[in-house]
């Protein structure tokens, strides 16, 4: 099964997996319309699900296309001349209107080269499908009927009607689903983030959005304290006014991995809406051009003090049209210095207040604070220091546990000498069982972002190895991405499960449980003069590391 985000079920906490879900008779569109819109979709960003098998085997939907249908947040019915003719696309019809039903899913009917009475009435190709059904599924016939009749009255697009041809029809259609998710975007409740609609609203007064000139503006703070938070909210509520967009997470992590000059070309493929592979440090006066006649919207998150090619894309107000704006958060305020930021926006800790109502809704689930622990419970929030972050993992923590354990938590806390987030937080890591901290420090290492189907595949019981994903969920250690199904650590925990590792041995990377960095392996092959191929069943490294590996040492 191939789509357009190739990922099954992981058995975990079902999120929002695609944003749009396309039904469609393979016969009939899959090489015409529905590819043209299929790209369509992909130029914008839009993460789609589109089954790419031609032939199916039987007539019940796959486990698959069920779980596609139901993580969607749009479905996209495309009625063709066979529509009916297919068993497999009347089941999916049904599952969509039940998901509808049931979840709210918005459903976009178009009528291609059909017209929208035969499917209401099944009259035409539709009906010469149920005379065939009639004999041979009459317990399902009257279930498919009202499918198609309920669906056939949902507002929709007619290809024969006021559009002049296919291309205008798709643009439309695009369109509509954008506006359509900006506007689930846009009624999350800010209220559930505590203390976060006051900071989208001060950054959104600096980025001056009623201004017509170029603005950079810099979001700074200490990690963990809820910069990408505030950069993703202020992204997803003023998108829809420009033309080019795109959010690039993790800038740090992704720079190393790939390049600099990859994450340039990304951004600047994304903005524009194709696949560009430029390569080289300075960008072609084409495209250079281009990027100046489009109004673009550009966050780059978690930027640190060596990704030089930043100053050539953003370097310079002249390099984008007028009203263009570019968010860029750091650590570092010297990579904002270096960028030219307009305004930069400090982002500092939580005040008391605020922070112990956040940790009360992690510890209590709720923010009714309970009397017998509302003395301990400042207590511990004192050491989190209105990180918003440390609060979620220090609550997470002591969620239905005993006044003793309370005390116990309070009690370890108290013993650190010298008080810091990272600290803090190791207290949770400690508490873990050995196998909880064998997968903390696995994602820390190796994992994080990786999908989780693959993470789970390559353990010797994945089954346990979910079990253990939940706990470091529930303890809010990592998260589940809403699109893609991939595993997320917070960089600062990242940071710190790699520190514990680097320290079981701080000048013999060789005695250590975990290599990811390629300095490292690259140190550990040319001391221990080990070959390559040995050495990949006794460490875990990525495909990109074991590729370096071989060329480097090779040289």
């Amino acid at each position: 099964m191939a789509s357009s985000s190739s990922s099954s079920s992981s058995g975990l906490t079902a999120q929002s997996k695609y944003e749009v879900f396309l039904s469609f008779r393979g016969e009939d569109t899959r090489n015409g319309f529905t590819s043209h819109l299929a790209a369509a979709l992909h130029r914008k960003q839009i993460q789609f699900f589109i089954d790419d098998e031609e032939l199916k085997k039987g007539d019940e939907i796959s486990p698959t296309i069920l779980k596609a249908i139901e993580t969607s947040d749009i479905s996209i019915i495309i009625f063709s001349k066979d529509y009916a003719a297919s068993k497999w696309c009347l089941n999916e019809l049904v599952k969509i209107l039940d998901c509808k039903k049931i979840n709210g899913q918005i459903v976009i009917p178009v009528f291609y080269q059909v017209d929208p009475s035969n499917v209401r009435k099944q009259s035409g190709s539709f009906g010469e499908a149920f005379d065939e059904y009639e004999k041979n599924f009459p317990n399902m016939v009257q279930k498919w009927r009202d499918a198609l009749t309920q669906a056939s009255n949902i507002s929709g697009y007619h290809e024969s009607r006021t559009f002049r041809n296919e291309a205008e029809l798709v643009e439309n259609i695009v369109e509509d689903i954008s506006e359509k998710l900006e506007d689930m975007s846009n009624s999350t409740d800010l209220d559930s983030f505590v203390g976060l609609n006051s900071r989208i609203e001060e950054m959104k007064s600096l980025m001056c959005l009623e201004s017509h000139d170029v603005r950079i503006v810099g979001i700074w703070g200490m990690g963990g304290v809820g910069k990408t938070t505030i950069a993703s909210v202020v992204f997803h509520q003023i998108s829809r006014d420009f033309q080019g967009k795109c959010f690039v997470a993790d800038v740090r992590e992704e720079s190393n991995k790939m390049g600099v000059i990859h994450v340039r070309d990304e951004v600047i493929s994304r903005v524009l809406g194709e696949n560009l592979k430029i390569g080289t440090p300075t960008i072609p006066q084409n495209i250079r051009k281009r990027l100046q006649r489009i109004k673009v919207l550009i966050v780059l998150d978690d930027v640190h003090d060596g990704f030089t090619q930043l100053e050539n894309l953003v370097g310079g107000s002249d390099k984008f049209s007028p009203g263009s704006r570019i968010i860029i958060t750091t650590r570092d305020k010297r990579v904002l210095d270096k960028c030219g930021v307009d305004n930069i926006f400090e982002v500092k800790g939580l005040q008391h207040s605020k922070a112990l109502e956040l940790f009360c809704r992690k510890a209590f689930r709720q923010n009714n604070r309970s009397h017998d622990l509302l003395e301990l419970s400042q207590e511990v929030v004192c050491y989190a220091d209105g990180n918003p972050l440390a609060l979620e993992v220090l609550g997470s923590s002591l969620h239905q546990k005993s006044k003793q354990q309370w005390e116990d938590k309070l009690h370890n806390l108290k013993l650190i000498s010298e008080p810091s987030i990272y600290k803090v937080l190791k207290i949770s890591y400690d508490e873990l069982n050995s196998e909880e901290k064998e997968i903390f420090l696995d994602i820390a290492c190796f994992f994080n972002g990786e999908y989780i189907d693959f993470v789970t595949r390559i353990q010797d019981d994945p089954m346990s190895i979910r079990d253990r994903l939940n706990i470091l969920i529930d303890k809010s250690l990592i998260t589940i991405s809403s699109y893609g199904n991939r595993l997320r650590m917070h960089d600062l925990l990242q940071e710190m499960g790699q520190i514990i590792v680097r320290q079981e041995s701080v000048k013999e990377p060789c005695k250590r449980s975990r290599l990811w960095d390629h300095n490292d392996v690259y140190h550990v092959l040319k001391k221990n003069k080990v070959r390559v191929t040995d050495l990949t069943f006794t460490i875990n490294f990525s495909s990109e590391i074991l590729e370096y590996i071989r060329v480097t040492y090779n040289k």
